[in-house]
């Protein structure tokens, strides 16, 4: 290996290292009766709650259904994941040190098998639970219904929207083993140091794509039927609506943008948790563009919903002209600081 492989391979064993210190995997509930949602954090140890009594009011909720309570103390994997990931680390960085091709390909393919193995068992951990119920003891049965939740991405349970997101400590894993795909890929194709030196740069770019590629993403609204989740008012007028977009995948839906300030303001959420904020674009009303990149306009003669006159463009000339025939001016979503 290159001297530049050889580094990034050592950034990419360390990298691990954030598996034991942040959370790899987030679950959120979110329903009518519970507006600031419940949650999981999976952690390499642990499984606990998002806030302080989420882990146990989601097993006071399960027993209504005939589901198991989560007890992390009687999940084997959380006793052996620690010394894998600390194998992986360890051999990563002999690796690295030695420079030798056939223990990067080992190295790689070792933490393939471990990350399917992983993926495998959560979905097998989450089947069980969400399959295997106990019947007699449900204060609630719905026949063939159950309650798996997805392992990415959403899913309806009854009431319940479930949200399953990569968190800090899954992302390092991802982007860990991505790296080591790209160098040995590089490094076994490459002919010479010339076309390995490149596998630093390529392990970057997949990086990039893999991040934009899976972010949480905002979600079409159901106009006529969402609700906002501060102004408590339909969400009816597509040229309004807005949406913050948690890290753990959760929506909150507003009918405005003077709504979203309001509810970042009252400080509903960990501004830390927050993924994005994102305003529609009054131009294209089927379109969502974030909050920082948009040009907003204010005039008294705009009547948003809630009475702030505000509203969004993708394009400052856009902007410009609906500003100059609404009498308004046009500002920037740091301008709106005020708002939140």
């Amino acid at each position: 290996m290159t001297k530049q492989s050889r580094i990034t391979l050592a950034v990419a064993s360390v990298m691990l290292l954030m598996m034991f210190a942040a959370p790899l995997w987030n679950i959120t509930l979110e329903a009518p009766q519970y507006p600031e949602g419940l949650g999981l954090k999976i952690m390499l140890t642990d499984v606990q709650g998002q806030k302080q009594h989420d882990l146990t009011n989601i097993n006071n909720l399960n027993h209504y259904i005939g589901m198991k309570r989560i007890e992390p103390d009687a999940i084997p994997e959380l006793r052996i994941m620690p010394w894998i990931v600390g194998f992986l680390i360890v051999f990563g960085l002999i690796a690295a040190a030695s420079g030798q091709r056939v223990l990067l390909y080992i190295w790689t393919g070792v933490f393939l098998i471990v990350a399917i193995a992983g993926l495998v068992d959560f979905w097998l951990w989450a089947y069980d639970y969400g399959h295997n119920l106990d019947t007699e003891t449900a204060a609630i049965k719905v026949p063939g219904m159950t309650y798996q939740p997805p392992i990415l991405g959403s899913k309806q349970l009854l009431n319940f929207t479930a949200h399953s997101w990569p968190a800090l400590g899954g992302w390092a894993a991802f982007i860990s083993l991505a790296i080591g795909f790209v160098l040995s890929w590089f490094t076994w194709r490459g002919r010479g140091s010339g076309a390995r030196s490149g596998a630093p740069l390529a392990a970057a770019a997949v990086i990039g794509l893999l991040l934009v590629g899976c972010r949480p993403q905002p979600e079409a609204f159901a106009f006529g039927s969402d609700v906002d989740d501060f102004c408590r008012m339909t969400i009816t007028d597509a040229r309004f609506a807005t949406q913050v977009v948690m890290d753990t995948g959760k929506i909150y839906r507003f009918d405005s943008i003077e709504c979203m300030s309001g509810f970042l303001a009252e400080g509903r959420v960990d501004p830390e948790a927050v993924h994005g904020l994102w305003v529609t674009d009054s131009a294209a009303p089927d379109t969502l563009i974030p909050a920082g990149e948009a040009w907003f306009v204010q005039a008294s003669s705009i009547r948003s919903p809630m009475g702030a006159g505000l509203q969004a463009f993708a394009r400052e000339d856009q902007a410009s002209a609906a500003a100059q025939a609404a009498g308004g001016e046009v500002l920037l979503w740091s301008d709106l600081t005020p708002l939140r």
